[in-house]
């Protein structure tokens, strides 16, 4: 095999032989020493080119296995995207940086529990076609998580049209600043819930979803349940069922808290106490909250204004008009109303 590299090398053992076959060197010790020096060239040559080729093989399956290996890490990564996509983004987190391990182990914590579900979900839904329902859900849940990320909620998981998400573990702020986390995510969801409102109802839906929230906050067990083979990273304890508790008992559209969580939230929101609450499991009639300071201030933020009772229906939505539009359609409404009066 020749290379290429080799040219001069090749050229320079076939001038040493030619002149050896000619004959041309003076003496015979010339000849001989010559003869000795050409032939310990040529050995050392065969070698050399041997191991240029085990080095072009070893670095063609270098190459192969990079390749290979460029391949699998390709592969990995989609791989680890897609997980993540089933686990909230501290739980992935922790787990591929090894701060958990992946055993089933559990530790108690004072978490803030959240719960919401969907008011009269089945009653509302029972003559949806799938794709609508899928289209409304995925809308829906699409925001809410978006939401949870950005206040850095721990995601548990969905149950139907249900959320239970928690602050505190696998990272904490501290007690207080987990449970104003929470309550301001709570706020910022029935906020954004309301743009989803109109854009539902834009879109032909009649009945859009109203989403009613608990929140409590108090020791739970918190880590891997399950078996070795199939384990959840979830929380359980009697706080959790109170959270769900506090949803049902929750206005549409509004938040219910613990007196737990009231106390450390009373300096952000505004609440009013409700009919205390008996939940299973509890001796006494759990104190029960609403906030009643969800919308302060969010119609200077809104871009729609909304009036609607019997016989009306009125949406603006100011996004889509320019400032000389807003005057006409406000103008024209004005003389609407004068010639109505008179």
């Amino acid at each position: 095999m020749g290379f290429e590299i080799f040219k001069k090398e090749e050229a320079a053992l076939a001038a040493a032989k030619a002149l050896l076959q000619a004959g041309t060197l003076e003496g015979a010790a010339a000849q001989e020493h010559f003869e000795t020096l050409t032939k310990a060239y040529e050995k050392l040559f065969k070698t050399t080119k041997r191991l240029v080729r085990m080095s072009d093989r070893n670095e063609a399956e270098l190459n192969r296995a990079t390749k290979s290996l460029d391949e699998k890490n390709a592969m990995l990564e989609g791989l680890s995207k897609k997980l993540a996509k089933y686990l909230s983004p501290q739980v992935y987190d922790s787990i591929f940086t090894g701060a958990k391990d992946v055993a089933l182990r559990t530790e108690r914590k004072k978490l803030t529990v959240f719960f919401s579900d969907i008011k009269n979900f089945t009653q509302t839904t029972e003559d949806m076609q799938p794709e609508d329902l899928t289209y409304l859900l995925n809308d829906y849940f699409s925001e809410m998580s978006r939401i949870a990320i950005e206040h850095g909620a721990t995601i548990d998981k969905f149950i139907g049209d249900a959320m239970l998400i928690f602050f505190g573990d696998p990272e904490s702020r501290g007690v207080k600043e987990d449970a104003r986390a929470c309550v301001a995510m709570a706020i910022a969801m029935q906020r954004r819930m309301r743009d989803l409102q109109e854009r539902w109802r834009s879109k032909g839906f009649t009945q859009p979803l109203q989403m009613r929230i608990g929140i409590n906050t108090g020791y739970c067990n918190v880590g891997n349940f399950g078996s070795e083979d199939r384990m959840d990273y979830t929380i359980i304890g009697g706080e959790v069922n109170l959270a769900a508790r506090l949803e049902g008992n929750a206005d549409p559209d509004g938040i219910l808290i613990s007196a737990e969580t009231q106390a450390l939230v009373s300096d952000l929101v505004q609440t009013e106490e409700r009919e205390a609450i008996q939940a299973k499991g509890i001796r006494k009639e759990v104190r029960a909250f609403a906030i009643t300071s969800i919308m302060d201030g969010f119609e200077n933020e809104s871009r729609y204004v909304k009036m609607e009772e019997d016989g009306l229906y009125l949406l603006l939505d100011l996004e889509k008009m320019d400032e000389d539009k807003r005057k006409q359609t406000i103008t024209h409404l004005l003389g609407v109303v004068q010639r109505l009066a008179t």
